[in-house]
């Protein structure tokens, strides 16, 4: 879209383009770098990159020129600097950051703040870093020391080690509530899909939870029943994967099935009574719930949450497999250090929570979600300090080794 708009058209070039064929021919060849612009393996390519730029230079000179008699002339049609770009209403930033790797300064705003802080790390931050080396110490070692670094690749190694450093420490310091599982020989004898994944540990990438409060029937009072909306996991054709409650007396566990389900539209249905906006019913006893008693039992804090099904990384593809009381236990265990304790509007467009006892921002997360929350954002800011504490080392060496060159130069 940029260069289409930055870049003449060969039929306003008459002098050079003056039959139709002409025009084609070389509206063609334009058209050949946008085939390759589009490409994500030539999101790097200098080469290719630096033709696309050139051809709007060259449109751009050619407008300058028309233009030089313009009374802002020097001020609007600089030949020696493109027009800057302006999004303002950037969301993810995809434009303007298209914009700069065409050789465009670019400007981005937006009203969510979200967006304006993606645009900052994308168009804003990079560029004051082109060409500096990276300052961890892992890249400063032996022949990566001595590496050129070109563009941000120096900021994008620092990102890399940083982010690893993050990762790795927030394994070490949270890692035992997000356990894996085992794959044993127990779970592949009704599951064929599992036998490949027999006696193997997998890493659990989702746990699916139900809601749940108390069945309204006095009969299974002391049982909490499940809200699920739909009981399919994964509804591709030949690989349909669905939960089945199994009742047991006033117990019910929770089983991942594989193949087409005998009645497609109960499970699609889950525990809801009918379509869209209907109550639940009691799984144990079928009795209707309606959405005023759902908010009065959550609003009383008898509405809690049932593990239904872990979905594990089996590399390729996932792998759905039954919950257990290990996993839910790991949940359970977390305590986070801190919780944000600000009350909610009162009421907000399309936001109702507040109608199940939900009062404050910190009741949208469970304990678990809230611990990672906080144990993430707590090593961002260490990390910030390990990567300044290193710049300052690296400040500290380059500063000795000018000091080194002036003592050889007085020698």
């Amino acid at each position: 879209m940029l260069f289409g708009q930055l870049v003449d058209d060969p039929s306003s070039r008459p002098e050079l383009f003056p039959t139709k064929e002409e025009q084609d021919k070389e509206r063609e060849r334009l058209f050949g770098i946008l085939r390759e612009l589009v490409k994500w393996k030539n999101t790097t390519n200098e080469t290719l990159l630096e033709a696309a730029r050139e051809e709007i230079r060259e449109s751009w000179r050619r407008t300058c020129a028309v233009n030089a008699d313009h009374p802002r002339a020097a001020e609007l049609f600089d030949a020696e600097r493109l027009p800057a770009f302006h999004d303002p209403f950037a969301g993810g930033g995809a434009i303007p950051l298209e914009a700069q790797r065409l050789g465009l300064e670019a400007h981005a705003s937006d009203l969510n703040p979200v967006a304006v802080l993606i645009n900052a790390a994308m168009i804003e931050f990079p560029p004051r870093f082109i060409g500096c080396p990276p300052v961890n110490p892992e890249s400063r070692k032996g022949s990566l020391g001595a590496k050129e670094w070109t563009g941000a690749s120096g900021l994008a190694e620092d990102l890399r080690y940083y982010g690893q450093w993050i990762r790795d420490e927030a394994e070490r310091r949270i890692g035992h509530l997000y356990p894996k599982t085992r794959v044993t020989q127990k779970m592949a004898a009704k599951r064929p899909d599992l036998e490949r994944y027999t006696g193997r540990e997998l890493t659990v990438i989702a746990w699916l939870w139900a809601r749940t409060v108390r069945s309204p029937n006095p009969a299974f009072a002391d049982v909490d029943v499940p809200l699920i909306s739909n009981f399919m996991l994964f509804t591709k054709k030949g690989k349909e994967t669905w939960v089945e409650p199994v009742i047991e007396g006033k117990n019910y566990r929770f089983e991942v099935r594989v193949g087409p389900p005998p009645d497609l539209e109960a499970t699609k249905r889950g525990t809801k009574v009918g379509g869209s906006g209907s109550p639940f019913r009691c799984l144990l006893s079928g009795v209707a719930m309606p959405f005023d008693y759902l908010r009065s039992e959550a609003k009383a804090g008898r509405m809690h949450a049932r593990l239904m099904a872990v979905v594990a990384d089996g590399r390729p593809g996932r792998v759905f497999l039954p919950p257990t009381a290990d996993h839910e236990a790991a949940a359970r265990r977390a305590r986070p250090a801190w919780r944000p304790d600000a009350d909610l509007p009162e009421k907000a467009l399309s936001f109702r929570v507040q109608q199940y006892g939900m009062k404050r921002w910190a009741d949208l997360f469970t304990e678990r979600q809230l611990t990672a929350l906080t144990t993430l954002a707590d090593l961002v800011g260490e990390a910030r300090e390990k990567a300044h504490q290193d710049a300052i080392s690296v400040e500290r060496e380059r500063e000795r080794e000018r000091e080194r060159e002036r003592e050889r130069e007085r020698e």
